[in-house]
């Protein structure tokens, strides 16, 4: 593990205690009175395995995902149900509470902001999308829409259709990029533009989003310009760029050289700059939108339940992961128990990390809503963090609200890099060669 994302964690956790995470789990997860609560539904299933994608994922077959799907509507049900029989133990008083703070909740349902669909290839299971959709609604009310992701390859207009009528409103197609030189570096096809358009154009959704991959070898802020004009000229309303990420476990095979620091900080600023000069509203370090209803985000969520292999699930004190082992999930949910493959319990200092972490992923810290959810004030907590980011120049702060700036979404980009390769990397290496491993120290 890198001795800067060490020493980093243990200055803002205030304790050398390292991220545990066991193989247990509870039978019972507390999510009645979370708000701002997501949720996530993952299908492993792709035609072809990327070497790039560090994603939990499995070639592609309609009985096995047929049979997948059966297994993943039984999880949902499990979960589901867990809402109504908390709730049924609560005192009036208790209830009050929560009804105050969740609106939309009713006896027997609970308020969730969205639903996202990842992967793999999720809209290879179109025809059974609605099937899924309508368990989640048994058991949960959606206040803020239906995100599913594509490849290319899926984008047809009878796909569209199906997730159109199964009440999908947001999709986001993984491009990754528009030229040929790109996607073979990636083992990917070239793409025919005008079928993407006409696909997209064809049937209406709320967001149009679609990712792209930068800081690929001897990448240029004009290949980049391309893909961000293509992709608002034929559609879309969002676009994501990512930076590429050289999982450790990942392209052995075609081995991507990865871009030096300074390069990347360019590009990203001029990125950035050219977005900015267009128009584009920047929700997050690396999306941008053509409008203000145009979002698409599935990381950036105060508590979210995930359902399916190598789900996750964050509640107000544990994370837990899902295995990522289609037969071990299938094993779990025959018998009646959930699918954990490891735990961990957070301490307070370590769950405002993980808060501030991927809060600070949308550009912006509200210090209210930080005092709202942990009870405590953001300045007492991490007064002289904020004070010494403000001096080198990474935020700026008005009314209570801490916004990055370019070099602060830079070095942003820069940690989480060491973030994911010591601790995802290492995770999600281990999680994809045992099904249920004893424990995992990060």
């Amino acid at each position: 593990m890198s001795l800067i994302t060490t020493m980093t964690r243990n200055w803002l956790t205030r304790s050398t205690k390292p991220f545990l995470f066991e193989n247990k789990y509870d039978d019972i997860l507390d999510y009645k009175d979370c708000e701002n609560l997501g949720l996530y539904v993952h299908i492993p299933f792709c035609k072809k395995i990327c070497e790039f994608c560090p994603y939990c994922k499995t070639i592609y077959d309609t009985k096995a995902c047929d049979e997948y799907i059966d297994y993943l509507l039984k999880e949902i049900e499990m979960v589901g149900q867990m809402y109504d029989n908390q709730r049924q133990s609560l005192s009036t008083e208790s209830l009050l509470k929560i009804s105050q703070s969740c609106e939309y909740d009713t006896p027997h349902k609970k308020t969730v902001t969205s639903l996202y669909f990842g992967g793999g290839s999720p809209a290879l299971a179109a025809n059974r999308i609605d099937e899924i959709i309508s368990k989640i609604q048994e058991y949960f009310i959606i206040t803020e829409g239906i995100g599913v992701e594509l490849h290319p390859e899926d984008l047809t207009i009878s796909t569209l259709s199906k997730l159109k009528n199964a009440g999908v409103d947001k999709i986001s197609i993984g491009i990754q990029s528009f030229q040929s030189h790109s996607l073979s570096m990636l083992g990917r096809s070239s793409l025919d533009i005008n079928k993407i358009k006409e696909a997209i154009n064809s049937v209406e959704f709320e967001t149009v989003s679609m990712d792209f991959i930068f800081a690929l070898p001897n990448q240029t802020i004009d290949d980049l310009k391309y893909n961000i004009d293509t992709a608002f000229t034929i559609g879309a309303n969002h676009i994501a760029i990512y930076p590429f990420i050289d999982f450790t476990f990942t392209n052995k095979e075609n081995k991507i050289p990865t871009m030096d620091k300074k390069t990347k900080r360019k590009l990203l600023d001029e990125v950035t700059l050219y977005c900015q000069s267009k128009g584009y509203t920047r929700d997050s370090i690396w999306t941008f939108s053509k409008n203000h209803t145009a979002k698409y985000s599935s990381m950036t969520r105060d508590n979210f339940l995930g359902f399916g292999c190598s789900a996750t699930t964050l509640l107000k004190n544990q994370f837990k992961v899902n295995t990522f082992s289609v037969d071990g999930y299938k094993d779990r949910i025959s018998k009646n128990k959930l699918p954990t493959a490891l735990t961990t319990y957070f301490t307070k200092r370590q769950r405002m990390i993980y808060y501030l972490f991927w809060t600070a992923y949308t550009t912006r810290i509200n210090s209210d809503d930080f005092n709202k959810f942990f009870g405590k004030s953001l300045k007492k907590m991490y007064g002289l963090e904020l004070f010494i980011a403000k001096l080198l120049g990474f935020i700026i702060e008005k009314d209570g609200i801490y916004q990055m700036t370019l070099k602060g979404a830079f070095y942003y980009h820069y940690y989480e890099n060491y973030y994911t390769l010591s601790y995802i990397d290492k995770m999600w290496y281990i999680l994809g060669n045992e099904s249920f491993p004893e424990k995992i120290v990060l």
